[in-house]
């Protein structure tokens, strides 16, 4: 993530204060009149030295008028900021902020602007202040909470970035509105600084749901790989599959292996063929080591299939949902998803151990089958906070 973000130009900035609609229909001293006028062709002319010389000539001539003052303030403010003087704007824009002068109108664009060149100038602490007021005024935009996210961020206080991000997607969410990319990049980037898992993992969910891409796939299964545990860690593999986020080698081996002990000897193999077909086992002893893995599986494919028919006709005479379950993985793993279907509805109607991973089963089967309304009903049905719930998620929103 960046350290600064360009919300408007340096040149837009002065002049939304500098700006006819934000001068009432007064006259400066007759005394001050030409310096300022000379002041003002200066910065049309870009000479911001010549400029900030005649403001302080006109300012030393004493017998000011607090309209004097309040125009010699803007000018200056104007081609200080132009000049880069940071610093010298921020005083005289600040002096205007509580003048008669400065309109109501104004107001949220010169609130705005100082937020603007404080960030500018490092005073981070300042534009949050400004940020702060723009939001309890009403008047805060995107840009507003974007540099207030920001300036949390650049001072490393990602606990702040991520508390203010978070409410700042939070409250778009509720306003039914899609949460600003900014929004949830700065929120995810700070829950990695923190090392806040289940922030990273809910924040990289909101990217994908919002903004899929398939660099945020990839990362929202970094996190989900790091939270898995044994009961969820293939159907985690299943989905990294699906949305080509497998990170290296080692997962295709342990999806296989995982495959494997479920007796699902043909998703083993095409996880192998798949590692071998992505080129993803460098070392020679990782491809000799995943060609013995492919052939113990592909040598327990044909008989695994032909019972499979047996299996299904027991499975369906048995009061117990679970080999249903285990049936429909294994039509499943060979492309037969009607089949699947059937077996996974007929266990669950019995009973099994994990409804969760059975609706989640039953998904997968409806979705591979082309049927994504069914797909996402089954999905749906996954209850719980846990890794399957959140799978289930994802892929309803994979099939939606």
């Amino acid at each position: 993530m960046t350290k600064s973000v360009l919300v408007w130009s340096a040149v837009s900035v002065a002049v939304s204060l500098f700006a006819a609609g934000n001068v009432q229909a007064e006259t400066v001293s007759k005394g001050i009149a030409k310096t300022l006028q000379s002041a003002q062709t200066a910065s049309k002319a870009k000479k911001w030295s010549g400029c900030l010389s005649d403001l302080k000539q006109a300012e030393g001539a004493g017998g000011l008028t607090p309209y004097d003052t309040y125009i010699i303030n803007e000018l200056r403010g104007f081609c200080a900021f132009s000049s880069g003087d940071s610093a010298t704007a921020l005083r005289a824009y600040e002096a205007n902020l509580s003048s008669q002068y400065a309109t109501k109108a104004s107001m949220p664009g010169r609130i705005k602007a100082l937020m603007q060149i404080n960030y500018n100038a490092r005073n981070y602490a300042k534009a949050i202040e400004y940020g702060q007021r723009a939001i309890s005024n009403g008047t805060a935009d995107s840009d507003v909470y974007t540099l207030i996210a920001q300036s949390y961020y650049v001072q490393n206080d990602f606990k702040n970035t991520r508390d203010f991000a978070g409410r700042w997607i939070a409250d778009q969410e509720k306003r039914g509105q899609t949460p600003k990319q900014n929004a949830l990049d700065m929120y995810v980037t700070a829950c990695m600084k923190l090392n806040d898992a289940a922030c990273t993992s809910t924040g990289f969910e909101k990217l994908v749901s919002y903004y899929p891409n398939p660099d945020a796939w990839a990362n929202l299964m970094q996190a989900l790989f790091k939270a898995s545990d044994e009961a969820s860690m293939l159907q985690t593999y299943r989905l990294a599959t699906e949305v080509g986020a497998m990170r290296n080698g080692d997962d295709y081996t342990e999806m296989a292996q995982l495959a494997l002990e479920k007796g699902l000897p043909a998703e083993a193999q095409a996880a192998i063929e798949a590692g071998f077909a992505r080129k993803a086992f460098v070392e020679q002893r990782d491809v000799d080591r995943n060609n013995r893995l492919l052939a113990n599986a592909k040598g327990k494919v044909a008989a695994d299939k032909a019972a499979l028919a047996q299996r299904d006709k027991q499975a369906a005479a048995g009061k117990s949902g679970d080999a249903d379950l285990a049936v429909a993985e294994s039509y499943l793993s060979y492309g037969q998803y009607a089949e699947a279907v059937a077996a996974a509805q007929r266990g669950i109607a019995k009973g099994v151990t994990s409804a969760d991973n059975a609706q989640l089963v039953l998904g997968l089967a409806q979705y591979k089958a082309g049927n994504k309304a069914e797909a996402v009903k089954a999905f749906k049905a996954v209850k719980g906070t846990d890794n399957l719930a959140r799978l289930a998620k994802l892929w309803s929103l994979r099939a939606s």
